[in-house]
């Protein structure tokens, strides 16, 4: 097949659900840096990565060169009960606009687990079935993908070991309940019963947590136990291959209408839901067939393609990862507990990191106040209460039509809608409340944390 004819339609089923999976290495002309053992300094063999993933996704994290991954019969059959997700265009927000400017959103929130991290559990869960495996570990952030991933080992019958970073565990209980309810056996990060989390209370007495020491937790609980292995909702490539069903239907969608996209938007922590939004369109952009705008909003709390170093280092806190060439904090950075939402790891996915750094993005970064004004004007237009860390895109997206208003410009803004913000009330109660403040890391503190990351050629 040409690459310059890449029949997405081909791959979609009867209700426009798509039968495989879109994998952008295969178009990228420079793929994504390698992961390295720390140990050696060498890319990590498959067999390296066994001890940690399952076979099957291992397979998938490796694979640079196959466009279309075919997905299970039993996951096409589990995602039929929340997709297609709806293509919605917001009329009401742009009349309270006033702009010109048409803006659509793909709203990944109707599932039970309310985001479009069940994308990624679903398949992940699968594969860990399918080995034989008695269960999975894992980290979860402000909850979201701890709640996808307990609702698919549910469906799949695993067990399923969370480690939340415990800053959330106390703001978001009742997230953490949706989780026990499933199954799963929730614990806030850094707790006492691993080594890594032992250690760092012990630097670090009193801390609220990061991503990167829940990560070390949940890699460490799943290579000491028989039969278990570590899943992760966000940065590897093989997440960003399953997320890749949301700019597929997207894709279809758009075309259906004969919307071509002038501005594509998406959050950006870790880089699963922004890699899955711009896929297909991505990939039209690197085979030179279309061009579009594409913009990753980021926290201004925790900014790592705007204020990051593209280098090697730790996936997590602990060093008991792989290293891997990204935009990056450094792995001991910790996000200020001021900080109300997701996107929180100090990292981002080595595949958009490469893009970005080749120039085929934007990123932006902004402060929290005025994203949760974003999602009060959404809520307040569009009915939907927004996760904080959708209404990162929504508040660049609303910027982006007013920019349109002042130039008198209609262009097409498409945004992702990553899921819904009911869990997260004591955030909005916070901005109502006029409590909520914004954190902004000094350059001394990134200096700080830069200073300790690996030296790798």
């Amino acid at each position: 097949m040409n690459a310059n004819e890449i029949p997405y339609k081909t791959y979609l089923s009867e209700n426009e659900v798509p039968t495989a999976w879109y994998n952008l290495r295969a178009d990228m002309p420079v793929k994504p840096a390698p992961l390295l053992n720390p140990g050696t300094g060498k890319p990590v063999t498959a067999e390296e990565l066994g001890h940690v993933f399952c076979d099957a996704l291992v397979a998938q994290e490796l694979d640079n060169d196959t466009r279309f991954i075919p997905i299970p019969a039993e996951v096409c059959d589990f995602y039929r009960m929340f997709r297609p997700s709806p293509l919605i265009r917001a009329y009401f927000l742009e009349r309270a606009l006033g702009t010109p400017a048409h803006i659509y959103y793909k709203f990944e929130g109707n599932n039970t687990s309310g985001s479009h991290k069940l994308n990624s559990a679903a398949a992940q869960a699968y594969y860990a079935k399918e080995q034989g495996l008695k269960g999975v570990t894992t980290e979860t952030g402000a909850g979201q993908w701890g709640t996808a991933l307990s609702m698919a080992c549910a469906f799949f019958h695993l067990d399923c070991k969370v480690f939340m970073v415990k800053c959330s565990y106390e703001q978001k209980p009742f997230r953490r309940e949706v989780m026990r309810t499933y199954g799963a056996d929730v614990t806030p990060s850094p707790s006492m019963t691993t080594e890594v989390g032992r250690k760092m209370n012990a630097d670090h007495p009193g801390t609220t947590g990061s991503l990167g020491c829940a990560i070390s937790e949940a890699v460490e609980a799943a290579v000491t136990r028989e039969g278990y292995r570590y899943v992760l909702g966000s940065v590897l490539n093989q997440v960003l291959l399953h997320q890749s069903i949301i700019g597929l239907e997207k894709h279809a969608a758009l075309a259906k209408l004969g919307v071509k996209p002038d501005v594509i938007i998406g959050c950006a922590g870790g880089g699963s839901n922004l890699g899955g939004l711009i896929a297909p369109f991505m990939g039209e952009k690197l085979r030179g067939e279309n061009d579009y705008r594409i913009i990753a909003v980021e926290p201004a709390s925790c900014p790592s393609f705007t204020r990051g170093r593209y280098a090697y280092d730790f996936c997590d806190t602990g060093r008991v990862c792989p290293l891997a060439k990204m935009y990056t904090l450094g792995h001991d950075f910790i996000p200020s507990a001021n900080h109300a939402g997701g996107l929180r790891y100090h990292g981002m996915s080595p595949v958009l990191s490469e893009l970005y750094d080749e120039g085929m993005m934007e990123a932006r970064s902004v402060e929290q106040t005025s994203v949760f004004a974003a999602a009060q004007q959404f809520a307040r237009t569009e009915g939907i209460l927004p996760a904080p860390e959708s209404s990162h895109a929504i508040r660049v997206a609303i910027d982006e039509a007013l920019r349109c208003k002042e130039e008198g410009k209609a262009e097409n803004i498409v945004f992702g809608l990553t899921g819904t913000g009911y869990f997260d009330l004591v955030a909005y109660k916070n901005f109502n409340d006029g409590s909520m403040m914004d954190y902004i890391p000094t350059d001394a503190e990134l200096e700080a944390n830069f200073a300790k990351m690996p030296k790798v050629g």
